[in-house]
């Protein structure tokens, strides 16, 4: 009897000490694994989609797209138009950056006729078609663009040669895919067929910017250029880039700014920053500094997204 009273007092006091034990959480090895099951924290939230004043506008970020806002909507490119004008010049075979274009009288005409920008260039002065591509791209010279459509264009006469460079845009258009854009002109100055959409003009630019030459001229905050006058001697020509980005935010690599009754306030724009390129296009903001904040916040967005 004693002994069956003593082993019963015994089996009692285990059955105490490890109902203790699961009491006090000792044996946690099922816990650890149920924690270790559990669902993971949920990603913090997208960057806010920002509001822009442009009517459209588009950005990708090494080419995955980061925000979008009538991106495919058709509308006036003004100035930006000379991105392909650019793109269609760096295309040619054999290219020599270093000839030599004498500046026509038609080219001034140009410009005083249609009040347009300009790289001031000087009848008569023999300037390079790296030269002008400076005097395109940073003044914005619709002269510049004039002598390079007229200096790579096909045909017997000027307006020859001009209709076939714009047919070089357009078929450069058709190549790289852009779908919804058009060109009547080589400086955005057209007759109402001169379109593009902010989707399209990004494409262009991160195509544009494939090419050295390109990137190296659009990137530029301003150039001193000596030119070769009529008369043998030289001068001096000074453009400053109408891209108000460039200098003013970091990492920014070009585009091209552009303006117009139709087209209003653009920008084409691309900036680099740890590794990631960021490449985007507002079209028709309301004024010059709309247009340089909604460029920045679509910028900030990206790289943030």
């Amino acid at each position: 009897m004693k002994t069956r009273t003593a082993r019963a007092r015994r089996a009692s006091a285990l059955l105490v000490t490890t109902g203790a034990v699961l009491a006090t959480g000792a044996l946690s090895a099922p816990a650890q694994a149920a924690a270790t099951t559990a669902p993971a924290a949920a990603p913090a939230a997208a960057a806010k989609k920002p509001s822009i004043a442009a009517k459209g506008g588009y950005t990708m970020k090494n080419g995955r797209t980061t925000y979008s806002k009538a991106a495919d909507t058709r509308r006036s490119t003004g100035s930006t138009t000379k991105i392909m004008t650019a793109r269609v010049v760096l295309a040619q075979p054999k290219l020599n950056l270093n000839r030599k274009v004498k500046v026509q009288k038609a080219y001034s005409d140009y410009i005083v006729r249609n009040t347009a920008s300009s790289a001031r260039l000087i009848v008569g002065d023999k300037v390079t078609v790296r030269q002008l591509l400076y005097g395109m791209m940073l003044p914005s010279g619709c002269d510049a663009a004039y002598a390079l459509a007229d200096t790579f264009g096909s045909g017997s006469s000027r307006s020859a040669r001009v209709k076939s460079f714009i047919g070089k845009m357009n078929a450069q258009a058709r190549t790289l895919g852009l779908k919804n854009t058009h060109f009547d002109s080589f400086d955005g100055i057209g007759k109402g067929k001169n379109y593009s959409t902010p989707r399209d003009l990004t494409k262009l630019a991160a195509d544009a910017m494939k090419n050295s030459t390109f990137r190296s001229v659009v990137g530029t905050r301003s150039t001193k250029q000596k030119v070769t006058t009529k008369s043998g001697g030289y001068r001096y020509m000074n453009w400053s880039n109408t891209n108000p980005l460039l200098g003013a935010y970091s990492g920014t690599t070009g585009v091209k700014t552009g303006s117009g009754p139709e087209a209003k306030y653009c920008l084409v724009f691309a900036a680099t920053r740890g590794g990631k390129t960021v490449t985007g296009t507002v079209l028709a903001s309301t004024s010059a500094a709309k247009r340089t904040a909604d460029a920045k916040k679509l910028l900030g967005h990206a790289f943030s997204a």
